[in-house]
């Protein structure tokens, strides 16, 4: 259904990044050095270059925030101890907009510094349908080895053949769904219109939530709307050294292209 308080598309909408210092298997990695320039402002760029709204780093620590301000961006301290990116971004937007200016929030994961803005634009695009409370992103799996990965999330989509948005009906790490057709990739990007994120924040973990282990499961249960748009290719996430150099790599390309 859709919430009462938005009930046409957002017009003045903003995206935050959320940004942590911790990461077991890369201590810091908001300011890995790619290209000469901490991952979180290359994260920062990608997301000024999709032109949606103003961009702001949602910061753990203040070193995080240092780091956005000198290169021109913006950033606001949260508390350290969230436990998720979901509600870091919900205390940045009551600290930077208490008056409620801006009716919907794109959330830029802080470790994707190859994300092409045209996914940022892509998760924010569902939100043009009013019955739509959060948007996210998938891709067709085209590896076998992932259809059966737990560690890939499979989003179950009602979408027709063509089509480039669906409804959500579930998420799961298992094979799924059954029968002849694609499968996709879930991809933890999200739109949220303002009053559906206050609303997600507020519930409690549901139980299927825990079970799998998805965040966005709790949405569902309480029965909020996901629609998902279809990108063309997986983001690169940076967890370990290794997905490290490729970015480097990656960006490297793109700019002696």
């Amino acid at each position: 259904m859709p919430t009462a308080s938005s009930p046409t598309r957002p017009a003045n909408p903003i995206v935050v990044i959320p940004a942590r210092m911790a990461s077991t298997r890369l201590p810091g990695k908001p300011l890995a050095d790619i290209l000469g320039a901490p991952m979180i402002v290359h994260v920062l760029r990608r997301a000024m270059e999709a032109a949606i709204g103003p961009v702001v780093v949602a910061c753990a620590e203040a070193e995080i925030a240092r780091a956005v301000e000198a290169a021109g961006g913006t950033a606001v301290l949260t508390r350290p101890d969230h436990p998720s990116g979901s509600d870091r971004i919900f205390e940045a937007l009551r600290l930077i907009d208490p008056e409620g200016r801006h009716d919907a929030v794109v959330n830029v994961q802080g470790d994707l510094p190859t994300i092409e803005p045209e996914s940022v634009r892509a998760v924010f695009a569902p939100l043009a349908d009013p019955d739509v409370d959060i948007a996210t992103l998938v891709v067709e799996i085209a590896r076998e080895e992932e259809r059966t990965d737990p560690n890939v999330v499979k989003a179950v989509l009602e979408l027709p053949a063509g089509a480039r948005q669906g409804r959500a009906l579930y998420f799961t790490r298992a094979t799924a769904p059954t029968g002849d057709g694609p499968l996709y990739h879930h991809i933890g990007l999200y739109a949220y219109r303002r009053a559906a994120l206050e609303r997600f924040v507020s519930l409690p973990p549901s139980v299927l939530e825990q079970r799998e282990r998805l965040e966005q499961l709790r949405a569902l249960a309480d029965g909020m709307r996901i629609d998902a748009a279809v990108v063309d290719a997986v983001p690169l996430g940076v967890d370990t050294p290794g997905d490290l150099e490729r970015a480097c790599a990656l960006l490297s390309a793109r700019k002696g292209g």
